[in-house]
């Protein structure tokens, strides 16, 4: 008697655990593992992407990343760098007189800063301190920095104390940052501490942006802050492939590809 077909959810599955052992898979490795056609192994790869369990590539699936840790700033710092300067650029021209901004901890916020120079009369909200600091010698911003417990290994302020000050806030436009974002998790943070500032400042604005780089797509930590179709904007940078775009694109946020 032969074996019976696997149903569709025992094939995901077992393409699941085929990711575990080897983190990138062509369609034609699947369909010969699987034993099935390219367009059944399409349809399940698909099906994966969608719920948030893998990532469809050009020409097969990828295996979601956990992210257990938050990198240090100082590590940040030197990746990514020109895709970085780009998403800056175009979530600087989002900017306009008068505004008042929320800038979330991280380095690609930051490099918005020289983009501002010629920007008057801003508030800028922040609790970045090498954000505040580089907004120190502006000649016309407002700068309120959010006070709360201090994160020495990315040089910002987390936690409630920083919350409870952006609830008493009214932000034009939330900048948010994460190190890690794909269409099935949101934006994610392996640090619960987190989640609240960002939370109350995406709360407080008419407008919420979030700035992630491609090399973070993909990953994920185990404390959600949003979803994505919980922003209204999101800047990335080229290197994000068509599909990913698209992807996002159908959870509502409108995508900036810089």
């Amino acid at each position: 008697m032969g074996t019976s077909p696997l149903i569709p959810e025992q094939r995901r599955q077992q393409i699941l655990d085929l990711l575990r052992t080897e983190p990138v898979l062509s369609y034609r490795q699947l369909t010969e593992q699987l034993g099935v056609s390219h367009m059944t192994v399409r349809r399940d790869v698909a099906a994966l992407d969608e719920q948030g369990r893998a990532r469809a590539t050009q020409g097969g699936v990828a295996a979601l990343a956990r992210l257990l840790e938050e990198p240090p700033r100082a590590a940040k710092a030197q990746v990514n760098m020109p895709a970085k300067a780009a998403i800056a650029a175009a979530a600087a021209a989002m900017v306009t007189d008068s505004m008042t901004l929320y800038l979330d901890a991280g380095t690609t916020v930051q490099a918005m800063r020289p983009l501002l120079q010629d920007r008057r009369e801003l508030t800028v909200v922040t609790n970045d301190l090498g954000t505040a600091g580089a907004f120190l010698d502006h000649p016309s911003v407002d700068l309120i920095c959010v006070g709360g417990r201090v994160d020495v290994a990315n040089q910002s302020m987390i936690g409630r104390l920083a919350a409870l000050t952006l609830t008493e806030l009214s932000l034009d436009i939330s900048f948010i940052s994460s190190s890690s974002w794909d269409a099935g998790h949101g934006i994610t943070t392996p640090m619960e501490a987190k989640i609240d500032a960002k939370r109350a400042a995406m709360g407080a604005a008419t407008e919420s942006v979030l700035l992630a780089d491609a090399g973070k797509f993909g990953h994920f930590a185990k404390y959600r802050v949003a979803r994505l179709d919980e922003f209204d904007a999101i800047v990335t940078d080229a290197a994000l492939p068509a599909p990913d775009v698209g992807a996002v694109q159908a959870l509502g946020p409108r995508v900036v590809v810089a």
